[in-house]
């Protein structure tokens, strides 16, 4: 039977659960990596950092960047390494409820440039640390009901007068293919669960609009993405 994705649905993911054990978590985030690749995740999100670091008044000094929901650490690895190559100076920390994917998100940018600070917290109870330049959080907002997405955009918002939120956008070419990516690109059981199941949790462009809206950020702009994906981003370009 089709599945109805006319509204959002959001359930538990295994990948959220705490019990997951390790071997599955980091067969997953494997997974993921590929995935990440395969849909030039890193490199979208890196373009609008690039962006941001070069339209500051001093470009060639330390952007502070803080990564929500880092996961496995592969978009900090991803977009340190950019900054490396462009010559530009990245200072990128991370935040995980997850003590384990702090772990693999330290080897992931071991050898890249100074090493993140990794925060423990709630991103939909706790805000982050602030005094940064930008704040980006990729593929977690969809895990949230709409009420706490709300108060988590608002609390991203108190982190750095900038951010992008990378997420997937609903639709049923966006299932069929995430149902079909997610086989071939992984051999995790826990991937080929929760990517189509993510999708179904996603977000219309307009639905995006509207949760940033009551979030109450400023200069809000919703662009869709390759792949099934859309970008938010709001605050200075």
């Amino acid at each position: 039977m089709p599945i109805d994705l006319r509204t959002r649905r959001v359930e538990p993911e295994r990948m959220d659960d705490p019990r997951l054990p390790a071997a599955e978590h980091d067969l997953a985030l494997a997974g993921l990596r590929r995935i990440h690749a395969f849909t030039g995740t890193h490199g979208r999100v890196w373009s609008v950092v690039r962006r941001w670091m070069l339209g500051r008044e001093d470009p060639g000094s330390a952007f502070r960047l803080i990564d929500v929901a880092c996961g496995g650490g592969t978009l900090l690895a991803g977009l340190l390494r950019r900054a490396r190559r462009a010559g530009l100076l990245l200072h990128a920390d991370g935040a995980d409820l997850s003590a384990h994917a702090h772990g693999v998100a330290a080897a992931a940018c071991e050898g890249v440039g100074r090493p993140p600070v990794f925060h423990r917290f709630d991103a939909t109870a706790e805000d982050p640390p602030g005094g940064y330049d930008g704040v980006v959080s990729s593929l977690f907002l969809h895990h949230l009901d709409d009420a706490a997405a709300v108060a988590t955009l608002r609390r991203l918002a108190t982190a750095a007068p900038r951010g992008l939120v990378h997420d997937l956008s609903r639709s049923r070419a966006a299932h069929a293919l995430a149902a079909a990516g997610c086989r071939l690109l992984s051999r995790s059981p826990v991937v080929h669960a929760d990517g189509p199941q993510s999708v179904a949790a996603g977000f219309t462009p307009g639905e995006l609009a509207g949760l940033a809206e009551r979030a109450g950020l400023p200069d809000v702009r919703v662009t869709r993405q390759p792949f099934g994906r859309l970008h938010l981003r709001w605050g200075r370009p």
